[in-house]
């Protein structure tokens, strides 16, 4: 499989890179703002592409540079994202925006970008937030991602419709609790319920055959709260 995970330079993105790579059946596309982990280095299925996902530019690159190396993708893992922890009346229209276009924007317009490049049976997995889940609990401080999520949820589940005549599934994970510099970040001293490489494989074995069960869906992955 041709698959592409944005995000792909650190935590859950980077684990997930990993495990996709010690498969050894896949070509592995890894997109992000910095240069590649040195340790991928010794993998010669790994391609990673230094784009920023917000800047028409960068998306242009990473365009030209998968359909130079593939005719087709099988799956884009959006899972490139940001976290700000401030209270509501604090957040200023810039961070709003960025909170936006990191979250929400930018997997759309990727999406939109490689579309032509996507076939019946591809499919396009984005990484939620438990945050973003109507109903889930909600956290002070968290307000403008977890309403970015929950775009991204929304996002999801129209798309699927959308794209069913063309045989493309779209569908959602929303973790809770994984160990990553994000979580530390919102959460401090706070201990997660899984490790990046724990959720790791558990998108992997999706990624590569158990995304086929379902098609609009948000799948919640979390046994805790947060």
């Amino acid at each position: 499989m041709n698959i592409i995970v944005t995000g792909s330079s650190r935590g859950l993105g980077l684990s997930l890179v990993q495990e996709l790579l010690n498969r050894k059946k896949h070509l592995i596309f890894g997109i992000s703002r910095s240069s590649a982990p040195q340790l991928l280095g010794s993998f010669n299925n790994y391609i990673h592409i230094q784009a920023d996902l917000i800047l028409s530019e960068g998306l242009f690159k990473i365009y030209e540079e998968i359909s130079t190396k593939v005719v087709t993708v099988d799956a884009i893992i959006n899972n490139a994202g940001l976290l700000i922890n401030k209270p509501f009346k604090e957040t200023s229209i810039t961070e709003i925006e960025q909170l936006m276009a990191v979250n929400f924007v930018s997997p759309s317009r990727l999406i939109q970008s490689l579309l032509p490049l996507l076939k019946p049976g591809s499919h396009i997995m984005n990484i939620g937030s438990m945050g973003g889940i109507q109903g889930s609990v909600k956290f002070p401080g968290l307000s403008f991602y977890s309403a970015s999520k929950g775009a991204l949820t929304i996002l999801t589940e129209v798309l699927a419709e959308e794209f069913k005549p063309l045989g493309i599934h779209v569908n959602c994970l929303a973790p809770g609790s994984v160990q990553t510099e994000m979580l530390a970040h919102a959460f401090p001293g706070y201990q997660a319920s899984f490790t990046p490489r724990q959720l790791a494989v558990f998108l992997a074995d999706f990624a590569e055959r158990n995304y086929q069960f379902f098609n609009g869906k948000t799948l919640q992955l979390a046994i805790t709260t947060p």
